[in-house]
């Protein structure tokens, strides 16, 4: 049994098509049809039922299936590692961030990690890079191989082309200046808040480079429903820095721990419709690009991430609304 059939069998499957997955292999359809038959013929089963231009797989062949795109997996991961072995080269982990976000459990995981890997026999050294960006900065450097996984909000419709690792939906917030009237606002029972409206009057801060920024007040203004003024900083230091000033608030997601915003900032949930603002928060990589590596990593950041207990929502609240999402990620 070769290998290569294996193969093209997961492709005539996956592809649904003899014809589309004979173009994808590079061979004729006759040929690709001559090696599934060959590969039936070695294992003594039928793992295509075939009816005119259709086909169905067997009870046999749907178990083969399953189990065959785990062995290529894993022969891809054998062999990209060899090669690192036989070229000496480190192994890397490339990660990408949002610009605004700034909880703890990413520091954390990347802590936790490097101690799973500290370079000893056995467990070499994983070499990881970090960037920061905005969304936009971030989908383009993992669309053109920048990095290996970002830690991004979600803004479009997932894609099969990605691994859309869900890590949580998100409460979001909104840092204001002590000094600020609205820190008066309370709302039932007590518990203040604030909702969309009540903060058209103030300029929106948010974090972003420079060649961004249209793109961030376009997402903010248009889809999620921020409105008034915007002003826009670098970095979340500069930002809280014009909120102490009070120039204006800063929206941020509960995407785990938050330290706190410091004595001049007070930090607020945001509602919309008498329920709490949520955004999706996920790690996102090239399906193709999948190792052991990433896949550790989004399995740490994960679990320290659902430690953590989210804001409570009122019994009588309904259903959170949901962000529109436009275009495929």
């Amino acid at each position: 049994m070769l290998l290569r059939q294996i193969k093209y069998f997961v492709t005539v499957v996956d592809c649904n098509s003899f014809t589309e997955a004979a173009e994808q292999c590079y061979i004729s359809q006759s040929a690709i049809s001559q090696q599934i038959h060959a590969l039936e013929g070695e294992l003594g089963v039928d793992l295509i039922r075939r009816e005119n231009r259709r086909f169905a797989l067997t009870p046999a062949g749907e178990y083969f299936y399953r189990h065959s795109r785990v062995l290529l997996d894993e022969t891809g991961e054998l062999c990209r590692e060899t090669v690192r072995i036989g070229r000496n080269k480190e192994p890397r982990l490339r990660i990408g961030y949002l610009r605004s976000y700034n909880g703890l459990e990413l520091r954390q995981a990347i802590a936790d990690f490097s101690q799973v890997y500290p370079g000893r026999k056995f467990r070499p050294r994983v070499s990881i890079h970090i960037v920061s960006g905005t969304h936009e900065e971030l989908y383009d450097l993992l669309r053109f191989g920048g990095v290996d996984l970002v830690l991004n909000d979600q803004r479009r419709a997932f894609s099969d082309v990605y691994v859309n690792f869900e890590l949580l939906r998100c409460d979001c917030v909104v840092e204001l200046s002590s000094h600020n009237k609205l820190i008066g606002n309370s709302g039932p029972g007590g518990a203040r808040r604030l909702t969309l409206p009540d903060l058209r009057r103030l300029s929106c801060i948010l974090i972003s480079s420079k060649g961004q920024q249209s793109v961030e007040q376009e997402y903010y203004q248009n889809t999620l429903g921020f409105g008034g003024s915007f002003l826009f900083a670098e970095n979340l230091d500069e930002g809280r820095l014009m909120v102490a000033g009070d120039r204006g608030f800063l929206p941020l997601e509960r995407a785990g721990t938050l330290p706190p915003p410091g004595p001049s900032i007070r930090r607020l949930p945001l509602y919309q419709n008498g329920s709490p603002v949520k955004r999706n928060y996920c790690l996102f990589w090239r399906k193709e690009n999948t190792n052991r590596y990433i896949e550790e990593f989004a399995e740490t950041l994960r679990k320290l991430i659902i430690r953590q207990p989210e804001a409570p929502v009122p019994p009588e609240a309904p259903a959170p609304p949901e962000a529109p999402v436009p275009e495929v990620y």
